[in-house]
This record gives C-alpha cells, sequence and structure tokens, in this order.
C-alpha cells in the first residue's frame, strides 16, 4: 500500500502542465507544479477518475463483461474470470490516486493558509462538499469490486501511515453515508461549487447537491438487504433534495476536439482493436425472446424495446443466399475457439459504430431514471415511480445517443411493461438503463439476483454455423465454464491485486482472513450480497 500512496502524489501533480509566465520562472519545472489551484485539481480529478474507470479495460475488460453487456469476439478469457494481473494491480493504484486528488480539493478549502486562496474558484464549502460527493461516489465503486478495502488510512502518508489497514465493508458504507450527509447539509446553492474546471455540474451547487442525495440513495438500497436503517437514509435524502428530471443526471461529457476523446473510442479507434460486441444475453433481453434452452421466462415476452438500436448497431449476413441484417449478439462466455463462427451474426462495432464509441460520448455515472428505480423499490415497487423510470431512460438514451423515439412509442413501451410491477420488473428495468454502467450494475445483479436471464456457469447456449451462402450447416451447443472457480454463480469480487501481498502483506494478509475459506478468491460475497444461490432474491428489511 505505501507504493500506492507514492503514486497517489504523483498523481496529484502529474494531471497538470502549467506554462511558464515569464523569465523568472524557468527554474520551476512546470510539470511539478507546487500547488494546484484547486478547480483544476477538480477538472483533472473528474477527468482522471472516469477516464479509467469508463475504458476498455476497467469496464470492458471488467465490469461491462461481469455485467453480461459486452463479449469479448476474439480472446474471451476475461469473460469466463481469467483476469490479467498487471490490469488489476494497475486499476488498483488508479482509482486511489483518483481519491488522492479529490482529498487534495478538502484539503486547499479546509487548510485555514490555502482555503482563502482558493476561495477564488468557487465558495470553499461548496467545493468541499463536491469534492466529498465526487469521492463517495469512486469509494463505492472501489468497496464494490474488491470488497473490504482500505479506506481511513489513505490520507495520512503525511501522518507518516505507509501501510494502510483493510476497513470493513460495513464500516465503509457507513462512513460513505455520513459523508453526503455532512456533504450536502454543508452545500450553500446561493454560492457556485467551482467557477470553472467542473466538467459534470459546471459548478452548479444545487445540482451538486441533488447528486449527492440521489447518491445517499443509491448506497441505500445497496444495504436494504442487510441494513435496517435503509429506508431512512432515503427518507432523509428525498427530503434534502434528489435529483428531479434528466437535467440533473450526474454525466461527464467529453469534446469533439483535440485528444479529450471518450476512452471507449480510444480503445477502439485510436487503438486500432476491435475486441468487443453486444452479448446474445442482453439482445434477446431487448428483443424479448425467453431462453427456452435453459428453461427461464421472459417478463415482457414478445415486447421489442426501443433502446435495442440505441445501445448496438444491427449486423448484415446471409441467410440461405439472401441478405439480411438483424440485431444479435454474442454468446456470452465462449470459448476463444468459436469466436470466428459465433460472430459471424453479431455486429461489427468497429465498422457499424454505436454512439457510445463516439469521441464526445456523456458517460452516464447517474441517471435520474436509476433514482426513480430506487425510489420505486423504496416505496415496494411503485407504479408512479416504475413508470416514471422507464420513460426517463428512454428519453434519456435517445437524447444521449442522439435517436429519434416518438411520444407515442415511449407510451406504448412504458404501458407494455407495465402490467406487472414487482421486483424483477423493476430490476430488470434498472439493469437495461444502466448500460454502459457496468460497474453498477454488476452490482445490482449480485444484490438482487436479477435479471435471471443472464447466463451462469454450467448452462448453456447455442450459435449456429452457416456456409457463406448463409444455408445452416450445424447448430452447437457451448457451455458457459469459467476459468476460475466462482461456485456457480457470476464473480462476486475481483481479486486483491498482487502487488499488495507484498507491498502492505501484513494487512493483505488480514484481510484474507475476512474471505470466504480464508483465500483471495472471486466468490467471496459482498456485505450487501446475502444470496445463498445464483437466483435467489433475497427480501428487503
Amino acid at each position: 500500500m505505501n507504493k500506492i500512496m507514492k503514486y497517489l502524489l504523483l498523481g496529484v501533480a502529474s494531471l497538470f502542465v502549467v506554462s511558464c509566465e515569464d523569465i523568472d520562472t524557468l527554474n520551476i519545472d512546470p510539470n511539478n507544479p507546487a500547488e494546484v489551484p484547486s478547480n483544476m485539481l477538480m477538472s483533472g480529478a473528474q477527468k482522471w477518475i472516469v477516464d479509467n474507470i469508463y475504458d476498455v479495460w476497467f469496464s470492458g475488460r471488467q465490469c461491462l463483461l461481469y455485467s453480461q453487456y459486452w463479449a469479448q469476439r476474439n480472446y474471451t478469457e476475461e469473460d469466463r474470470y481469467q483476469l490479467r494481473e498487471s490490469t488489476n494491480n494497475n486499476y488498483f493504484n488508479y482509482l486511489y490516486m483518483g481519491i488522492a486528488n479529490l482529498d487534495k480539493v478538502i484539503e486547499l478549502n479546509t487548510d485555514p493558509a490555502k482555503a482563502p486562496g482558493n476561495s477564488a474558484y468557487g465558495a470553499n464549502a461548496n467545493q468541499i462538499a463536491a469534492a466529498k460527493i465526487m469521492k463517495a461516489w469512486l469509494m463505492t465503486v472501489i468497496t464494490d469490486t474488491w470488497g473490504n478495502v482500505p479506506y481511513t488510512d489513505v490520507a495520512q502518508l503525511e501522518d507518516g501511515v505507509l501501510y494502510c489497514k483493510y476497513d470493513d465493508q460495513k464500516d465503509i458504507y457507513n462512513a460513505l453515508i455520513a459523508d453526503l450527509t455532512e456533504a450536502v447539509n454543508m452545500i450553500d446553492e446561493s454560492e457556485v461549487a467551482f467557477t470553472s474546471g467542473d466538467v459534470i455540474y459546471n459548478g452548479d451547487a444545487s445540482k451538486w447537491k441533488k447528486f449527492g442525495n440521489s447518491l445517499k440513495c443509491r448506497l441505500a438500497i445497496h444495504l436494504s438487504k442487510v441494513d435496517a436503517k435503509w429506508k431512512g437514509y432515503i427518507a432523509e435524502a428525498v427530503v434534502s433534495g434528489v435529483f428531479t428530471s434528466n437535467d440533473d443526471a450526474a454525466k461527464y461529457s467529453y469534446v469533439t476536439s483535440g485528444s479529450d476523446y471518450c476512452m471507449f473510442y480510444s480503445g477502439f479507434y485510436v487503438s486500432g482493436r476491435n475486441d468487443f460486441t453486444i452479448t446474445k444475453q442482453f439482445v434477446n433481453l431487448m428483443k424479448g425472446e425467453a431462453d427456452v434452452l435453459n428453461g427461464k421466462t421472459h417478463p415482457w415476452e414478445g415486447i421489442l424495446d426501443p433502446r435495442l438500436r440505441m445501445y448496438t448497431t444491427s449486423a448484415t449476413y446471409k441467410i440461405d443466399g439472401e441478405t439480411v441484417s438483424g440485431y444479435n449478439g454474442f454468446p456470452y462466455g465462449a470459448p476463444s475457439n468459436v469466436a470466428t463462427a459465433a460472430r459471424a451474426r453479431t455486429p461489427n462495432w468497429y465498422s457499424s459504430k454505436p454512439a457510445f464509441l463516439n469521441s464526445d460520448f456523456t458517460i452516464p455515472m447517474m441517471t435520474y431514471a436509476e433514482l426513480q428505480f430506487i425510489l420505486s423499490e423504496y416505496l415496494g415497487y411503485s407504479e408512479a415511480e416504475y413508470k416514471a423510470g422507464v420513460k426517463a431512460s428512454l428519453e434519456y438514451w435517445a437524447d444521449v445517443t442522439g435517436s429519434s423515439i416518438y411520444s407515442d412509442d415511449i407510451d406504448e413501451y412504458v404501458a407494455s411493461v407495465s402490467k406487472n410491477i414487482d421486483a424483477e420488473a423493476v430490476a430488470v428495468q434498472k439493469y437495461i438503463d444502466l448500460f454502459m454502467n457496468g460497474t453498477e450494475a454488476w452490482t445490482e445483479i449480485r444484490r438482487t439476483g436479477y435479471p435471471v436471464q443472464l447466463i451462469r456457469p454450467g448452462e448453456k447456449q447455442t450459435y449456429e454455423i452457416r456456409n457463406g451462402n448463409g444455408v445452416l450447416t450445424e447448430t452447437r451447443e457451448v457451455v458457459f465454464s469459467p476459468l476460475s472457480e466462482v461456485k456457480d454463480d457470476i464473480i462476486s469480487r475481483v481479486k486483491y491485486p498482487t502487488n499488495e501481498s507484498t507491498l502492505n502483506g501484513k494487512y493483505w494478509q488480514e484481510a484474507l482472513t475476512k474471505l470466504e475459506d480464508g483465500t483471495n478468491n472471486y466468490y467471496s460475497k459482498m456485505y450487501w450480497d446475502v444470496r445463498k444461490s445464483a437466483y435467489e432474491h433475497p427480501a428487503n428489511k
């Protein structure tokens, strides 16, 4: 962990380049400024965090795979839970670098010697609150990926703490909810949060307050199976003020100029790779097709989801000599040796680009629709909030993807999926809305056991073998067989990085004793995941 702390300090300085003002500054290294203004630090922190979570590595080869939105179309080992240690080590460090930069924003606005100068970039209290809210959002991603992780010690390097203990996830959640409550209560909505540099809300303190309260609702719903106080947290947040429309959504917008492009775009078109496509499970869910092979039902069988064309492109191929196009997906977790045949009818995103691969794609960190689904569950799966969530999701995704959708089509779809509003309906609609937000979708799958339509280890899929003229020659069956032990469920957590075993060995060993079987494994469940099997749907407290 001491190596992480070294990277954290480097990360604060390395995000920025400051130009020389005159000849007197020639002896100052512009790449390592002594003090970075808080607004620049917040801007760099936001970009660093979003770049490193929403990319083709942490998201593409981890969370978007675990949530079965994406599949790899060439090398499928990570789909089957064979993770690269180098990736795991790197992203553990990268995310904690983001924590360090947010802590620095807080420190610049708290230190009596530094706060007055940084008040020029926004009210000190509002800057602190925004940084705390962003930190809580990021820390949730970290703990929901690895479980018990360092938290209370990570900002104490200057106090001589070189090795960080692992806090229990329960304690981390309690601290984050307390931090969010404190943050929203200190916001002065008559003042700006930042005069510049805030890409997410452009310095709007009122929107930061709504985000903090809405995020508190997200954390509370995570705790709904284990903490009887979860409803109280949501009630407090609602009174304080949550998202009220799609305009309030927390999102990060890239630009079209220069190299400030979305990392999904970078992973395809800057790196020149074509590694991913949409999964068969997700496409079939949105097409209203039941998984007959594995004996699974569909909550809205026969109903086509309008978001399918917003989320992916169609594929063109031949069927019995006739050229056709259609929406099909790649069988998730198929061995690499079936990739060539299986991808023949699936979209080639590299040549037929969906909207999320645009260089200026807007990253959804938390949507208004997600909040409405949380509130529906909070209110006993209420109809009004559920319908508002479905409608908001259709409108949000039409907007960010530049798709047209008629209000009559929205109303028809909302009505068609609202005939039986229950835990499954709310969970599955939330899952569909969370597309491209694989970190949160993965959490919800583990918390609720939905969607059941996703494939679990040992279950079967089929793919077709056709000749060059599209004539069917064979239908093959493939079983989802993980390459790591996950005990017949989707992956429950990511192993602790190997670097921790040598750099923070004492506390790493202590952390292992709290995992199932006392080993660093992929199947130990999160504190909030109380399922006894893959298809159990525990009741809320």
